[in-house]
């Protein structure tokens, strides 16, 4: 019996292509991360990175039927915007004085 996700199996070329997508977008990301030449540009593609990684959490976790990982997931979800606007807040004070 093969194991599905959202009615596709789990061997599906599309869910491959999904996760393909996701990953080399992570990798691109984390080269803006470590090129940016500002922290806003950096702020930013850490912001993406961890909305990437949120995605990959949500397709392992449905490909997997495990509702923890959906958890994991949103947590990470809630840091990565709070984290977000604490930086904001910081540049934006930067840029005052």
């Amino acid at each position: 019996m093969t194991e599905r996700l959202v009615g596709l199996p789990v061997e599906s070329p599309l869910l491959v292509a999904a996760i393909v997508v996701l990953v080399s977008a992570l990798l691109l990301a984390l080269v803006r991360v470590v090129r940016g030449p500002t922290i806003p540009d950096r702020v930013i593609a850490l912001d993406l990175m961890a909305s990437l990684v949120v995605g990959l959490l949500l397709l392992l976790g449905a490909v997997l039927e495990l509702l923890a990982i959906v958890d994991i997931a949103i947590v990470l979800a809630l840091i990565a915007f709070l984290s977000t606007v604490a930086f904001a807040s910081l540049i934006e004070r930067r840029t005052r004085e």
